[in-house]
């Protein structure tokens, strides 16, 4: 292994109950859409704008309006989570033993700049990151492998030289679509939820 591949949310951080509940209240209670929270989460995967049309339909929204809920949504997520903001449980000992070993990491994930900027500066990690790839820098989301297989591009390394950690089954098939092992955090979804995805290495709960 020569580098290593993080998804942000749920993997890097324990937050996805957060950022249901901010999807929540603006497609049900902004917009009277008829979800309950478990069918929003259902949804929530790849980027902002996709849920939106997942949900609404292609075409409900003009793409400055995407936009503007797409920072509202962030905006309500990161006022919730502020004070709740840490790492995953032995993920800062992790990081400082991989980067001392000379291991590449890169984030990669389906979050707007705007999220990740939060997590790296909020927790004072960048340091250990070499490189970032966030849903501006791909035009397919996970499952699509696009995102994984640019993060090794910018690392210079292999894809079969690359271990991803990720919490949603999606990313999982991306990483295997790409080549890619991953290890998987079970903060938002079961083990049986991964079932068919012969590339996990373990989980960690």
């Amino acid at each position: 292994m020569k580098a290593i591949l993080f998804d942000l949310n749920g993997t890097m951080i324990d937050d996805m109950e957060y950022h249901t509940e901010a999807w929540y209240k603006i497609i049900v209670e902004d917009f009277g859409r008829k979800m309950t929270r478990d069918e929003v989460k259902l949804e929530m995967y790849g980027k902002n704008s996709e849920v939106l049309e997942r949900v609404f339909g292609k075409g409900h929204f003009t793409d400055e309006e995407i936009y503007n809920l797409s920072i509202e949504k962030e905006k309500r997520y990161q006022a919730a989570f502020r004070p709740k903001l840490k790492l995953i449980d032995g993920l800062d000992e992790f990081l400082a033993r991989a980067y001392e070993k000379g291991i590449k990491m890169a984030v990669a994930s389906a979050a707007i700049p705007f999220n990740i900027d939060f997590v790296l500066d909020g927790l004072n990690i960048r340091k250990y990151i070499s490189t970032i790839v966030s849903a501006d820098d791909v035009q397919f989301s996970k499952p699509d492998p696009e995102t994984f297989l640019l993060a090794a591009d910018k690392l210079g390394v292999k894809p079969e030289d690359c271990l991803v950690f990720e919490d949603n089954p999606k990313g999982v098939e991306a990483a295997q679509k790409g080549g890619m092992k991953a290890m998987v955090i079970t903060t938002m979804h079961e083990e049986h939820e991964f079932e068919g995805l012969d590339n996990i290495v373990g989980f960690i709960k």
